[in-house]
């Protein structure tokens, strides 16, 4: 993948300053069209965004035609054949795109083959993960749409302030802050059952987050005799987990199977719930990737900022 990465560095001009590939793939290359755009066409500022999609195609069907017309020369220098079946393709043009990395993009598409399209397309983003809570990954979304679509920041500062007062305050509970994962080891990770008088068992080296969570979840089942009514968590099952604030049992998270919650643990949750590091972990860690790809800064308190003219 290293190789693909330098390939637009061969096809810069000796004086040129700029690459203009914006991203590539084993079977894709995403070009930046705009200086040629307003190079050919002078009045481009006053052009409406459908002129723009269509001088846009214009260019890549083109180019289509030229790289396609070179692949013959290339069929006979590389591969000694005279006939072949290489062809370039344009599949779409797109009005702005984000690249996180490999496979990893969104894209506003405007026109696919020739037709017009107004369509988010997203692969690979962490917000799209199975172990992402739903909440926060629909949150992401919107926001991503937004900054494709040309939002300020400003605006998109609010929204991320407003979410979190939403987040942290009482509207959201554990089940929506939960994160969804599946425990695929349990018992490799108990290093020794509770000895009598304990309540907890003791945690083997490396044992992961959810697991240590689902752990402990078992114990106090137990300890409180709620084993015989309740499902304990087994390798395997599909579980949710929270960071804890400081408790009486410091426990510094637990997981829960939502189809089935002794209303103990429901308790111990709605009380002990961290929501701030359930946010800051989990949505604001990603959020701030994301304002550093866009040479952003984030900023979670917007109105602080405007009173005292913060940079």
């Amino acid at each position: 993948m290293k190789y693909l990465e330098d390939c637009p560095l061969f096809i810069k001009g000796e004086e040129d300053n700029e690459n203009y590939v914006a991203y590539m793939d084993t079977d894709s290359v995403y070009v930046e069209a705009e200086p040629l755009l307003r190079y050919l066409h002078p009045n481009f500022e006053n052009m409406s965004e459908e002129e723009k999609d269509n001088a846009l195609e214009s260019v890549a069907l083109k180019y289509q035609d030229l790289i396609t017309e070179y692949y013959s020369e290339m069929a006979l220098n590389i591969f000694n054949v005279s006939s072949h079946r290489f062809e370039m393709k344009t599949e779409c043009t797109i009005r702005s795109a984000y690249f996180r990395a490999t496979r990893r993009y969104a894209q506003w598409i405007s026109k696919k083959e020739g037709i017009y399209k107004d369509e988010m397309d997203i692969k690979g983003l962490e917000f799209m993960k199975a172990n992402f809570p739903p909440i926060f990954g629909e949150f992401f979304d919107k926001i991503l749409n937004l900054v494709l679509k040309g939002s300020p920041q400003s605006e998109i500062d609010d929204l991320i302030f407003n979410f979190k007062k939403t987040s942290l305050g009482k509207e959201l509970s554990y089940i929506e802050l939960g994160n969804p994962t599946s425990v695929k080891t349990l018992d490799d990770y108990i290093a020794q059952k509770p000895k009598p008088g304990e309540i907890f068992s003791s945690f083997a080296s490396g044992a992961p987050a959810p697991v240590k969570a689902s752990i402990r979840y078992n114990d106090l089942l137990t300890f409180w005799g709620l084993d015989k009514k309740h499902s304990k968590i087994v390798q395997g099952d599909k579980i949710k987990w929270v960071y804890f604030k400081p408790n009486p049992y410091r426990i510094e998270a637990l997981a829960f199977l939502d189809f089935d919650l002794p209303d103990k643990i429901k308790e111990l949750l709605d009380e002990y719930t961290d929501k701030t590091k359930s946010f800051e972990s989990i949505l604001e860690s990603k959020l701030e990737g994301f304002y550093d790809d866009l040479g952003w800064k984030l900023n979670l308190n917007p109105y602080l900022t405007k009173f005292f003219n913060f940079d």
